[in-house]
């Protein structure tokens, strides 16, 4: 593995550009804000990656890296953040055991769905969007029937009848039949819908396996979604071995291995940080810089595995024949619904704290959602609509007589995405934190901003640096077992130190920033259940 023909400027701005994701994704939350993350990163790689080939595919990129890092967001996380600063040994070591192994399946997922472009020929990729599609759809029914059948509580979700270890697994099984559906309407399984039942299926073989047989929880009663993703993982790994993408494979483990150790590395380093702030008396938001520390080791774990691929992936196609509703559908799917997603939970924030701002006005919510129990069409959904149908109307105009403001080039349309979402993302990421802003909002704001500055100019100047780059027949077959061998161990090797430093700061003494949380031993006050009726869900 030659490190030395990765360009940096490559490295640098994927890892800018997941760190203001990932800044981002802690404001908003969950699967919708590590999708941001992963469109940047995803765009960051392909336009300072000197491949015209990738550059003629960087929607599909995007949309493709978002799927790919939200699942990741499925997973909870702060307990086990919370048994790194534990005064308990074994809890500690716990804790840091656990962030490898959730920055691994984190990575390892958005590892596998950034690499699927590069690895796909036209006929193959165009077998994806329909499934891919038909599970959103999906998803969105699902949403829609259980707020209106259900009435769902979020605070009181363990009174739900589908409530099993607070996992995802309505949405598991939604996919699977959308993906059979689908199959059913084409006359039988292909790449496409057999991707989404391979994860699908391993959701629910890990899930069953590690916490229903083994007793295996990771933070009772908080959910176990990472079992679920244990098994996505081991799903795509099986599916690369079915259809020979030895590359994809490759870019899963080794963007997982180091996922692991960035996430388990940000901790270490907030924990040292607060440590020299409780002895120079300097105090600031260092969750948030851990997040963002995070974000940019995430970036550069990702970044160094394509940099690896660029002479090895294959050539693609560079005037593919993909029906030209893909394009739109892409475009349409980072801009639009990934936005409108998460920028909906900003329109919320500002009813609740701006005193001026009604929750209804003419007759209409400000933001509904598209829920019975929000008010289904709000101001802000109207405004969203209307937004989705000039983009799909001036892509479906510029297909057929290109429009004056759109580059000619690729490299250009790929890097006006990229301007255009990123600064959207930093812009209603900035609108909802100023209604409630305080000094500390600069750690994060103010970071995210500067960090796009820098994105942008890196996005406008990397490609005259960066070398051209072709591809070529590779299998990597090998580097995937030297991959595994070697991120095991990283993974003890990691954890063991880690946890080490830690003693060596804290000693016995649990670290501040966090509720003291303890998994083993006599003290432990470690939940056994779930939560009473009446009870919030912690």
């Amino acid at each position: 593995m030659d490190m030395a023909i990765i360009p940096w400027q490559m490295v640098l701005l994927c890892g800018l550009s997941v760190c203001v994701g990932w800044g981002i994704r802690g404001n908003f939350g969950h699967e919708y804000g590590a999708a941001i993350a992963g469109a940047l990163g995803a765009m960051a790689i392909v336009l300072l990656s000197g491949r015209e080939d990738w550059w003629r595919h960087v929607h599909y990129f995007a949309m493709f890296g978002a799927i790919g890092w939200s699942f990741g967001g499925s997973m909870s996380y702060m307990m086990v953040v919370g048994y790194s600063h534990s005064s308990q040994s074994l809890t500690v070591f716990y804790g840091f055991a656990n962030l490898f192994a959730i920055g691994f399946l984190w990575a390892a997922l958005g590892g596998a769905g950034t690499a699927l472009p590069a690895f796909l020929t036209h006929t193959q990729l165009s077998l994806f969007f329909a499934p891919i599609a038909a599970v959103f759809i999906g998803w969105s029914l699902q949403a829609v029937i259980i707020d209106r059948v259900l009435a769902p509580k979020r605070m009181q979700r363990h009174e739900s009848p589908l409530y099993w270890y607070d996992t995802d697994w309505v949405a598991a099984l939604v996919a699977i039949v959308a993906a059979l559906i689908v199959a059913l309407f084409r006359g039988g399984l292909d790449m496409g819908t057999n991707l989404v039942l391979y994860m699908g299926i391993g959701w629910f073989g890990g899930f069953l396996l590690l916490v229903n047989v083994c007793r295996l929880r990771m933070t009772p009663p908080r959910g176990d979604n990472w079992a679920g993703c244990v098994g996505m993982v081991i799903g795509i790994l099986g599916y690369c071995s079915r259809y020979e993408l030895s590359g994809v494979a490759f870019a899963t483990l080794m963007t997982g291995f180091g996922g692991g150790v960035a996430f388990s590395f940000g901790q270490l380093l907030k924990l040292i940080f607060i440590w020299i702030g409780n002895r120079t008396n300097l105090h600031t938001n260092w969750h948030s810089v851990m997040e963002q520390t995070q974000g940019f080791l995430f970036g550069l774990g990702i970044a160094i595995p394509f940099g690896l691929l660029l002479n090895r992936a294959p050539l693609l196609e560079t005037n593919p024949n993909l029906p030209q509703w893909t394009e739109i559908f892409a475009v349409f799917t980072v801009l639009i619904l990934l936005t409108y997603v998460n920028y909906r939970k900003a329109a919320g924030t500002w009813v609740d704290l701006v005193e001026g701002l009604p929750e209804r006005f003419f007759g209409l919510p400000v933001v509904g959602w598209f829920r019975h129990s929000r008010g289904w069409i709000g101001w802000f959904e109207l405004f969203y609509i209307g937004l989705g149908i000039a983009c799909v109307w001036l892509l479906s105009v510029h297909f057929r007589e290109p429009l004056a403001f759109i580059p000619t080039s690729w490299l250009g349309k790929g890097q006006l995405l990229f301007f255009v979402f990123i600064w959207w993302v930093v812009i209603f990421n900035f609108e909802r934190a100023l209604v409630g802003f305080s000094p500390h909002r600069l750690t994060t704001e103010g970071v995210i901003t500067l960090n796009a500055i820098i994105c942008t100019v890196l996005m406008a100047l990397g490609p005259l640096a960066v070398p051209k780059q072709t591809g070529s027949l590779f299998t990597f077959n090998e580097w995937v077992w030297q991959t595994l061998i070697w991120g095991i161990v990283v993974l003890v090797g990691t954890t063991v130190v880690f946890w080490g430093i830690k003693h060596l700061l804290y000693g016995k003494e649990h670290a501040g920033g966090a509720a003291l949380h303890i998994r083993f031993g006599a003290d432990s006050n470690a939940p056994k259940a779930k939560p009473k009726a009446g009870e919030q869900h912690p």
